[in-house]
């Protein structure tokens, strides 16, 4: 059988127990977290949701845990692919959803049993297209972060605060269906920055969002000892996620001069730069040198840095570490 189309709960489809919202989960090897994350979703004080899991190629014991929880929630319906990554996955989830609203939550984070109702509270007062809300890194073997409540986005120029960065985690916002079905799912061009992607294309959609002021999603933070030498590529996704945007909606951003959406462009890979060098992350910092120097947006004082970065990494990283 394809795995790819395997699915159970698929006759939970009736009209007359349609879910208001529907929560998608994509689940890989998440057999430590995927209790809590179900318990988080059917904890919630709305009823009325559908819990979509897609299982990326678990090897773990993610998927006869699921089966398990299935028992005591009939609400999940699980499908099941060969990996291929979280976004194809939630795009996956996507075609599957009834709800009127969407919601995404990873198998391993959770949100405040209130967290929904809250977000849908706010959106169907103000009649919103999408409600948001603040979060908390909870750190494995270390300190939690602080509490985040972001700006309220809607209060100032949304757009340019979007291309500052990501406004908020994946789990952090409701969703109207209709306006992801209007910008088509997930992307799956800039991998490490699909996320500030599906948020930046939907403030191209619609800017009438409202904030929840409070904390009410929490993200686990892994310290895996994630390989630095990934970073350079999770900046340069990032910068050519908001040159796509940029270069699409040139009539949102008509109202910003030229040097202020040239430095919101470009002021985040020469901060990251510097900041990859001062960590001794050389190999990240090597490759966001040699692109500021390729596409020309480099000034005097970065010169010195840009001429160590074109030298082979391993004399690079012996210069530098003999400094």
């Amino acid at each position: 059988m394809d795995t790819d189309k395997k699915t159970s709960g698929a006759s939970l489809a009736t009209p007359q127990d349609k879910p208001l919202i529907s929560i998608i989960m994509p689940c890989y090897n998440a057999a430590a977290y995927i209790e809590e994350a179900v318990s988080s979703v059917f904890g919630q004080t709305i009823k009325n949701v559908e819990l979509i899991v897609i299982d990326d190629g678990s090897t773990d014991q993610s998927l006869k845990l699921l089966a398990s929880l299935k028992k005591n929630h009939p609400q999940i319906l699980i499908l099941e692919q060969t990996n291929k990554g979280p976004y194809p996955a939630r795009n996956r989830g996507l075609e599957q959803a009834r709800g009127e609203y969407i919601a995404f939550l990873d198998s391993d984070d959770y949100w405040a049993d209130d967290c929904l109702e809250k977000l849908l509270i706010k959106l169907t007062t103000v009649d919103a297209d999408l409600s948001y809300c603040g979060w908390q890194n909870i750190v494995e073997n270390g300190e939690n972060g602080p509490p985040y409540v972001p700006p309220a986005y809607e209060k100032e120029d949304t757009i340019k605060h979007f291309l500052n960065g990501c406004p908020w985690p994946i789990h952090a916002a409701l969703v109207k269906k209709a306006i992801v079905k209007k910008i088509g799912g997930f992307s799956t061009h800039h991998f490490s920055s699909m996320d500030y992607d599906f948020w930046l294309r939907i403030a191209a959609v619609t800017q009438n969002i409202t904030q929840v002021p409070e904390v009410l999603a929490y993200y686990r933070w892994h310290d895996k000892g994630q390989i630095s030498s990934i970073k350079w590529r999770q900046v340069l996704d990032a910068w050519s996620v908001r040159k796509t945007f940029i270069s699409a909606n040139p009539e949102l951003l008509a109202h910003l001069p030229r040097e202020t959406l040239d430095s919101l462009l470009n002021a985040p890979l020469s901060r990251q730069a510097y900041e990859a060098f001062w960590r001794r992350d050389l190999v990240s910092a090597q490759k966001l040198f040699r692109t500021i120097l390729k596409n020309n947006t480099w000034k005097m004082g970065d010169l010195k840095y840009i001429m160590l970065s074109l030298l082979p990494l391993t004399l690079f990283k012996w210069l530098v570490g003999h400094r």
